[in-house]
């Protein structure tokens, strides 16, 4: 583990922490990774790369990575050096992506490349906006069956273990009901500290969800470099 000195007098808890008191809430759990993922800003830097690579200095227009995968676009166009957008009522979500088309048949291969650079990067984005949604859900749904569990279930099996146990002691009720009430009581609280894990584990999922790292930046930045090199012998 690279451990060594004072480190290596580490212990592993015997159990699992309590549920927090609340959830961290994030509203806007898109935005905050598509601003914060690291592979995703460095696909773009790629993306930059390429386009100097390719000799394209002016863009002429600024779409969304959703934009380029619906084939549906709001075009920023610029106008005596000054950029001009329509403005959305979710351009918080937005992660824009400049583009060249100056229209001259010599650059239209390295334009074509950029293209299909762009259109990586848009997919990325998309995926990264869907990996962020789903780890919050799963953190969100996990919470609430772990205290369900904790709130609910558990303490209902207890209670109703102890009122077979009093119909037991009065004779009422036979030791085999006594003790299906007792193991129902036992699988309770095992689902209760799965359902516990499931949330720790979907807890530490949220985090990369949003900073980012792992293999598919490595897959971006190859497929990004391929696409420069693929116009860069021409």
């Amino acid at each position: 583990m690279g451990l060594w000195g004072a480190d290596l007098d580490y212990q592993i808890p015997n159990r699992l922490p309590q549920l927090p008191k609340a959830l961290i809430k994030r509203d806007m759990i898109e935005a905050e990774a598509l601003q914060r993922r690291v592979d995703l800003q460095m696909a773009k830097l790629d993306l930059d790369a390429t386009a100097k690579s390719l000799k394209l200095t002016e863009a002429t227009r600024y779409i969304t990575d959703l934009e380029i995968l619906s084939g549906f676009e709001t075009e920023r166009e610029l106008e005596d050096g000054e950029k001009h957008k329509q403005t959305t009522g979710n351009v918080e979500l937005e992660f824009v992506i400049p583009i060249f088309d100056t229209g001259k048949a010599r650059m239209r291969k390295s334009e074509l490349a950029y293209m299909r650079a762009a259109n990586l990067l848009a997919e990325k984005a998309v995926n990264v906006r869907s990996e962020a949604r789903s780890a919050y859900q799963a953190y969100r749904s996990t919470y609430d069956i772990a205290r369900h569990y904790r709130n609910s279930v558990v303490p209902l099996r207890t209670r109703i273990e102890d009122e077979s146990l009093l119909t037991y002691n009065g004779m009422i009720t036979n030791t085999f009901e006594l003790l299906a009430d007792s193991r129902e009581k036992v699988n309770s609280i095992l689902l209760a500290v799965n359902a516990k894990r499931d949330f720790w584990l979907a807890e530490a999922n949220l985090a990369p969800a949003i900073y980012g790292g792992g293999a598919g930046a490595a897959g971006s930045e190859t497929e990004v470099a391929a696409a420069a090199q693929s116009s860069g012998g021409h």
